[in-house]
């Protein structure tokens, strides 16, 4: 199966691109190297240095050829930041997201698999836990009404589309390669 992974240098798109490769699968990594590392890119993978903002119909989609399965990790990551500016992350996030799946339709890939948050619930009381999908939603940070907005439209291009997608929701998503720097750093960086 040949599969494409947007954020492919980044800390949960390299550790994917590792394992579909080790099952088999040709893979196609995107990425813009902003926060992603080229020392994470495996070898044995397509690389294409671009920014899914910048990207342009014709000359750069044509990378989607033949692709099964794309699987959308590219993003700009962190709430603090988002809030800090909002317009940046939208234009990755949001604008990012739906380029991605436009082409998706452009070149006939049949799913897309999006890269959410657990930010989409916002505050959760300790008493609703465990979470479930069924919870409501209230997205408190342009970065996860970002991530919201991008579960929203891969709906709607399943709809419009006949595109399979699904929106994977992460919590406190850990291992190697994961930034331990920053002032930005997640919980688990912090304890060790």
């Amino acid at each position: 199966m040949k599969v494409m992974v947007t954020g492919g240098a980044g800390f949960i798109g390299s550790n994917l691109v590792d394992k579909l490769i080790d099952n088999g699968n040709e893979v196609v990594v995107i990425d813009n190297l902003s926060t992603g590392k080229e020392e994470n890119i495996n070898s044995k993978a397509k690389f294409y240095r671009k920014d899914i903002t910048q990207m342009r119909r014709n000359s750069d989609f044509t990378m989607f050829e033949g692709v099964d399965v794309v699987f959308h990790t590219a993003a700009l990551a962190r709430v603090q930041p988002s809030i800090e500016d909002p317009v940046s992350y939208d234009k990755v996030n949001v604008g990012g997201t739906l380029q991605i799946l436009k082409a998706c339709v452009d070149y006939n890939v049949k799913r897309f698999v999006f890269s959410s948050s657990s930010s989409v619930y916002g505050d959760i009381d300790e008493k609703d836990l465990p979470t479930s999908e069924s919870d409501g939603l209230n997205p408190m940070s342009p970065y996860a009404l970002h991530k919201l907005v991008g579960e929203q439209y891969c709906k709607l291009f399943s709809e419009l589309y006949d595109m399979e997608t699904v929106c994977l929701r992460y919590f406190n998503v850990y291992g190697d390669r994961m930034s331990t720097d920053g002032a930005y750093k997640l919980v688990i960086p912090i304890f060790t």
